[in-house]
């Protein structure tokens, strides 16, 4: 539990010390965040490994998922804003994944399930590709607060610590093709090692991630050949987005924690 709790606290740290670089006009050039947000990541991956190794195997069960997802998108958010980009998303990515590893630490904990390493693999491409995807909802949600402050001339406070316009599209959509690529793996590796889709209730998951996968490619296709950007990219990433929510811890909840079946 103290590792948990250090870990936490080490988010909400770097999430606090964030806050003030970018208050003073710093968040740009100062990385005094990167030390605390590290040591944060490190941790909470050393809960999961820790609980992994006490349960004798993997627990991809409804808040283990969501922590995994909650540390996928620190990694990310650490990675960008380490190389100059975007580390305003940490002030709402660093305390979201603090409180879902508290949450995994308290009551999400699970008999480890008997996965051999090909659906393993499947399960790590659909945390990879959620949480990528995740981090391209919030750029997409950055990206529409900054339109929309510069129509009205009121770029001041917290929206001079994004990047420029162009900048921040560009980053959007180089993470949406990073997440449609895992996404694609996704899907790819279910249709190949998952055997029984009926007996293993995963028909509603499977049309809703196939929609989404869907809306991400006609998102791509129409940034490549009509030049979608500003509103319409903003719209199609959440359209999608919502969708991929529905198709995994939607289902996850209604599975585990209503119905009780794994």
């Amino acid at each position: 539990m103290t590792i948990v709790l250090i870990a936490a606290l080490s988010y909400l740290l770097a999430a606090l010390v964030l806050v003030r670089e970018l208050a003073r006009g710093t968040g740009h050039d100062s990385r005094g965040w990167l030390v605390p947000a590290v040591g944060a990541v490190a941790l909470h991956a050393a809960v999961h490994v820790l609980a992994w190794n006490s349960a004798g195997g993997l627990d991809m069960h409804f808040f283990a998922a969501l922590s995994l997802v909650g540390l996928g998108m620190a990694m990310l958010t650490t990675a960008f804003g380490a190389s100059g980009r975007m580390a305003a998303l940490g002030v709402i990515v660093f305390p979201i994944s603090a409180v879902l590893v508290l949450l995994y630490a308290h009551i999400g904990h699970h008999i480890a399930e008997g996965l051999d390493w090909r659906l393993q693999l499947h399960a790590w491409f659909a945390l990879l590709a959620y949480a990528t995807l995740a981090i391209a909802a919030l750029l997409a949600v950055m990206l529409w607060l900054q339109e929309r402050a510069l129509r009205r001339r009121d770029v001041r406070g917290w929206m001079r610590a994004l990047p420029p316009l162009t900048e921040l599209e560009s980053l959007l959509f180089r993470t949406i093709t990073v997440g449609f690529v895992l996404l694609t793996a996704t899907l790819l590796t279910g249709v190949v090692f998952v055997e029984d889709f009926f007996a293993q209730h995963l028909i509603q998951k499977t049309v809703l991630s196939v929609l989404s996968w869907l809306a991400f490619g006609a998102l791509l296709l129409g940034r490549w050949r009509y030049g979608w950007r500003g509103a319409v990219a903003v719209r199609w990433t959440l359209a999608a987005m919502l969708l991929l929510v529905l198709a995994f811890f939607g289902s996850k909840f209604v599975l585990e924690l209503v119905l009780r079946r794994t």
